[in-house]
C-alpha cells in the first residue's frame, strides 16, 4: 500500500523543506512541531528526545530514526514522524538533523525521500499487523 503522502499536494516551500513556521498556511499539527524544535539546543545525542518530544506535543509519532549521511544532502541523522493531517489521517514527515548538529529541518516527502517514505509505510503496515501488548503501567 503507497502513502497517500507521496501524491499530496506539496505545502508552501522550497526544495522539500516545510515553510518557515510563520507561514500562516502551514497547518497547525506543522506549526506546533515547527515551534516545538525552535528551541533545540544541538548535538547528535539530543536530537532524538527533542524529535520524540515535538513529535508528541503536535498530538504525532516517532517512528524511528537513523543515520542519514549520505541520503539526503547536508544531513546527519533522520527521525520519521507521522502527524495528525486533515480529519483522521496521518502524513509521514521527517526531521533532519544537519551535518553540523546544530539544526533540526522538517521534509515532507519528495522524489528524494521516496524510498525512505515507502519503508516508514512498510513499517507502520508491519506495527500494525502485531498483536496488541497490555500496557504495564509503573
Amino acid at each position: 500500500m503507497q502513502s497517500p503522502d507521496i501524491a499530496a499536494k506539496p505545502l508552501p516551500a522550497a526544495a522539500g523543506t516545510i515553510a518557515d513556521a510563520a507561514d500562516p498556511t502551514l497547518p497547525l499539527e506543522l506549526l506546533e512541531l515547527e515551534l516545538s524544535l525552535e528551541g533545540f539546543s544541538g548535538g547528535e545525542a539530543a536530537f532524538c528526545e527533542a524529535v520524540r518530544d515535538a513529535a508528541r506535543a503536535a498530538h504525532g509519532e516517532f517512528l524511528f530514526d537513523l543515520p542519514a549521511t549520505g541520503l539526503i544532502s547536508d544531513c546527519r541523522r533522520l527521525a520519521v514522524l507521522r502527524i495528525p493531517d486533515d480529519g483522521e489521517t496521518m502524513r509521514v514527515i521527517f526531521a533532519v538533523l544537519d551535518e553540523d548538529d546544530a539544526e533540526i529541518r522538517l521534509l515532507q516527502p519528495d522524489e528524494e525521500t521516496e524510498p525512505l517514505l515507502r519503508f516508514a509505510d512498510a513499517f507502520v503496515d508491519l506495527l500494525q499487523r502485531l498483536p496488541a501488548r497490555p500496557r504495564e503501567d509503573a
